[in-house]
């Protein structure tokens, strides 16, 4: 065997073993971590497609929760796992990267430890006014906001969150000022908005759907590109009037730094189809998540993207970081 032989041959076994690999995945159950507790929106999407998977696989797809800290618990632990896709992270897009642009340390750096998989759903935000403001559209709010300069309220689910910085950047694109309220989920924040306790929000339509039913809230816009197709009524804040505003939160799957590119391809593929299959795609849509999908390559210009664009907006509208 010559010299240029010798030097080749190693390579080559990598990539056939790489090949393999992919081809046998998977030979044993596979784990999907999620960063988030059972119940939540990001539970159901990782959880349904788990379960969609384990048919599909013939084998166990074991879902772990392991909530807390920002969901920088469970895309810590896959960070450090072995990249051969048994060990899998769900999560939403601070854990995938835009947190970077929040938090002062993260015990992992998505961007550089982690491998995308494939962007899940996109969960866009509504904008809710309580039944007594005097506010019927998008164009009404502004005017009022900016009539009362931080007379209008309203609740988030924590300083630095998607909800508080879709409020931001909705401020900062009106050039009007409102007063936040932080709390300590969603769900409080939606429960004072109903009785009155503040003006407004912006809040995942998963969680405001039951109370637009009820008639309990007051929709206005949604914060997508796109009219949603779980409310279909509803305009988007552009329709209504802000050119240029958008602000949609997104879940996607990673795994952990170094896996193959075959093998991260044929796992993108088994989730993609997993995500249109007809007993998750519309179980996904009713609960008010539109579907994404795509490759390894797209999710992670997405990721980058998204980290740039929210750097951008915390230090615009001032937030500060988070230790």
């Amino acid at each position: 065997m010559n010299a240029c032989c010798k030097r080749l041959l190693p390579l080559l076994l990598v990539a056939a073993s790489a090949g393999a690999a992919a081809q046998q995945y998977p030979s044993k159950p596979v784990r999907v971590v999620i960063g988030f507790a059972a119940g939540g929106s990001v539970d159901l999407v990782g959880r349904t497609v788990a379960q969609a998977l384990a048919g599909t696989y013939g084998r166990p797809v074991v879902v772990d929760n392991r909530p807390g800290a920002a969901s920088h618990i469970a895309g810590a632990l896959v960070a450090a796992s072995i990249p051969d896709g048994y060990t899998l992270l769900v999560s939403s897009q601070g854990g995938l990267g835009t947190n970077l642009a929040l938090y002062t340390k993260m015990p992992y750096n998505p961007l550089k430890d982690l491998t995308p998989v494939t962007l899940l759903v996109f969960q866009p935000q509504i904008v809710l006014v309580n039944p007594k403001v005097e506010a019927r559209n998008i164009k009404e709010l502004i005017a009022l906001a900016r009539a009362k300069p931080g007379g209008l309220n309203y609740g988030s689910a924590g300083s630095g969150g998607v909800l508080h910085l879709a409020a931001e950047l909705f401020s900062s694109m009106t050039g009007t000022k409102m007063t936040h309220i932080a709390y300590k989920g969603g769900a409080p924040a939606l429960v004072d908005l109903i009785s009155g306790q503040i003006d407004l929000t912006f809040q995942p339509l998963p969680e405001a759907l039951p109370h637009l039913r009820g008639g309990r809230v007051r929709p206005l816009a949604m914060t997508s590109a796109k009219r949603s197709a779980s409310a279909p009524d509803i305009p988007t804040v552009i329709e209504s009037g802000l050119p240029g505003f958008t602000f949609t939160s997104w879940m996607g799957t990673a795994g952990p730094a170094g896996m193959p590119a075959a093998l991260t391809a044929q796992i993108s593929a088994d989730w993609n189809k997993a995500l249109n299959a007809p007993d998750v795609r519309p179980r996904l849509i009713e609960a008010g998540l539109d579907i994404a999908g795509g490759t390894p390559e797209q999710f992670a210009a997405h990721m980058r993207s998204e980290v740039d664009a929210m750097m951008k907006l915390v230090k615009e509208s001032g937030i500060p970081p988070v230790e």
